[in-house]
């Protein structure tokens, strides 16, 4: 999930399913090196996202009604993004298109209100302070918290947290609650990849085994050092562990629960309050109709859905 200090970027996972291993391959790099010289990808990468049309999405008249003039007139919702974080925001392998389950979302949520959605990649750390002048929301994996609250109203849409993922049938037997002698996998510079040296040194304080900690620069690297066998657990965001297991085509199973979860959302200006109710009842109508669920699923995170957008939501 994206917090503050955010996580280091992540390219577009690309899948492609072989008999005994799996490349998953950055779709902006030709190849990535881990941190034990292991290199995947190659320049050849063809998009292995799902497919989504929002001419599909009916036009919300009620939701659309609630539109500020100004966005209604143009026609257009302009939204920045940190195109670099596969599944959520990615750029396509034709290098250009921006893709993902946010992406989708926020398109649906534009045709749901009868507009028009423009994405702009952008730093993450830019993309709240510029809402209201260059972008009219964002979406980008933003974590809702009470420190972003009151810089943006939020509106919620989908849990994530994090989530093992293991070769399937978990021919190791391993035990999520314990991880003490086992290989793990995990992006150098994410959350959990604080919180698995954390395990591992209550494993040693226990006089049990350390855990032998793999690190690497690209999710797509960790990925591929578990799906081919080098690693026993891959640790990750849980849409990231979804999308895992979906482009694995069977490699990989998700491990025991999704913990640690938390709330994530589109965020607007805060005294933009007519934009904020407009993408509420957006988000709210995609959900009754069930359509939210359906295009996280074609992501893996279907289950990460919520049944209510709430607008700035009460947050532990």
């Amino acid at each position: 999930m994206r917090t503050t200090p955010r996580k280091l970027p992540l390219t577009g996972l690309v899948a492609l399913a072989a008999t005994s291993t799996l490349l998953l391959a950055a779709c902006t790099d030709a190849s990535q090196t881990g941190t034990d010289g292991s290199t995947s990808g190659s320049g050849d990468e063809t998009s292995a996202a799902p497919s989504f049309d929002p001419s599909t999405i009916e036009v919300d008249d009620a939701a659309a009604a609630l539109l500020p003039e100004d966005v209604a007139s143009a026609g257009t919702l302009v939204v920045g993004s940190n195109t670099e974080y596969a599944p959520a925001e990615f750029i396509d392998a034709d290098g250009k298109t921006p893709i993902g389950f946010d992406i989708d979302v926020i398109k649906a949520v534009g045709a749901t209100l009868g507009l028009d959605v423009e994405v702009q990649s952008a730093d993450f750390p830019a993309i709240i302070p510029a809402l209201g002048t260059k972008y009219d929301a964002g979406i980008s994996s933003f974590t809702i918290t009470e420190e972003r609250m009151q810089e943006a109203n939020m509106i919620a849409f989908l849990n994530a947290g994090s989530a093992y993922a293991v070769a399937s049938g978990n021919p190791d037997d391993i035990d999520p609650e314990s991880l003490c002698g086992v290989t793990v996998a995990v992006q150098t510079g994410t959350v959990q990849d604080e919180d698995i040296a954390v395990q591992s040194q209550a494993c040693t304080d226990a006089g049990e085994e350390k855990i032998d900690i793999l690190q690497y620069d690209s999710q797509s690297d960790a990925t591929t050092n578990v799906a081919g066998g080098k690693a026993q657990v891959l640790y990750a965001d849980s849409p990231v562990i979804g999308y895992a297991v979906e482009q694995t085509g069977g490699q990989l199973e998700q491990l025991g629960d999704v913990f640690d979860s938390a709330p994530q959302g589109v965020v607007v200006a805060k005294d933009d309050t007519e934009l904020a109710a407009a993408i509420q009842a957006a988000l709210q109508s995609l959900m009754d109709s069930g359509q939210l669920e359906e295009i996280l699923g074609a992501w893996g995170s279907g289950d990460a859905a919520l049944e209510t957008a709430e607008l700035n939501p009460s947050v532990g």
